[in-house]
Parts: C-alpha cells; sequence; structure tokens
C-alpha cells in the first residue's frame, strides 16, 4: 500500500522510495519492468528510473490482480488494453467480470473449509469439556453440526452460529 509520504513530484520517485512505500522489493520492481508490467515508468538522463504517483497506483493494482490469481501475461494483456484506450472497454470489463465470479468460488470453497475447521474446533472444545472425544462424538449438537456439515456444507456456518 503506498503511503502518503512522496518526494518532490518534478524528481518522482527512485526505486529506494518506491520500496519503502510498496514493500516490494527492487527485484519485483525491476521484473516487473521487463515483464513489461510497467511500461509507463521512464528513466531520467541517468538511465535511472523515475516513478510517479500514477506508477505508484498502477503497481498497487498490479499487486491486486496477482493476488486475485491473474498470471503475469494476463495483467501484461490488461496493461496493454488500457494503453490502446477506449477500443477495449468491453475486454477490460470480461476480464474483471470473470476474475470476481473466479473469486467468488473460490470464496465459497474457503467457506467450507473454514466450516469443517470451525467444526474441529467445536469438536475438540466439546471433548474438552466433557473430558473426552468419544463422549464430544455422542453430544447431541456435535452430531447435528456433524451432520449438517456433510449434508450441507454451505448451511453450516449459520448451523455453528446457532449452537454457540
Amino acid at each position: 500500500m503506498v503511503n502518503s509520504v512522496e518526494s518532490d513530484k518534478s524528481k518522482g520517485f527512485n526505486i529506494g522510495e518506491v520500496v519503502k512505500q510498496t514493500g516490494l522489493s527492487a527485484h519485483t520492481l525491476r521484473y516487473y519492468e521487463k515483464e513489461g508490467l510497467l511500461p509507463f515508468v521512464t528513466k531520467n538522463s541517468s538511465g535511472i528510473r523515475v516513478y510517479t504517483t500514477t506508477d505508484l497506483r498502477w503497481l498497487s493494482m498490479i499487486e491486486c490482480l496477482k493476488d486475485s490469481g491473474l498470471q503475469i501475461k494476463e495483467i501484461r494483456q490488461y496493461i496493454e488494453w488500457f494503453r490502446q484506450g477506449d477500443s477495449t472497454l468491453q475486454q477490460r470489463l470480461d476480464l474483471f467480470a470473470n476474475r470476481r465470479k473466479v473469486l467468488e468460488a473460490e470464496m465459497a470453497r474457503m467457506q467450507v473449509v473454514m466450516n469443517k475447521i470451525t467444526f474441529k474446533e467445536t469438536l475438540y472444545t466439546t471433548a474438552l469439556k466433557l473430558g473426552s472425544l468419544a463422549a464430544a462424538d455422542e453430544d447431541k449438537t456435535i452430531m447435528r453440526l456433524k451432520k449438517k456439515l456433510f449434508d450441507s456444507p454451505d448451511d453450516f456456518d449459520k448451523r455453528i452460529q446457532e449452537a454457540g
């Protein structure tokens, strides 16, 4: 994340300042440039990269896209579409709509994983209260939660809250 400390806009940011502001390594920044993800970054007369506030926003977007699961080549394609202008608005919309759908599916899958973890936590908490795992396995609440978890994993989070 970019903090509010900025260098003099006339000189921009050097790579060290960008590293401090973004938390990205210099190696990562150079890799992004090599991969065509930073086509806007300019170099001064000495050949040193000079980053602008807009470049920092692009870095934030690149990190977001990476975190969403896009590959470097897909991010590069998005940047190219952006550079081509309004004629690629539909492609960009499709990219983000598809990415959102993928993330929603992944979040749903992770909710099922979380539900199973929460069940095990509840099971072992109950086992400690009752003195054994066998006793917990016979507990009506645990049996109901177990059935609900394996019969309908999507609704499990509601049941665990009701039991708590």
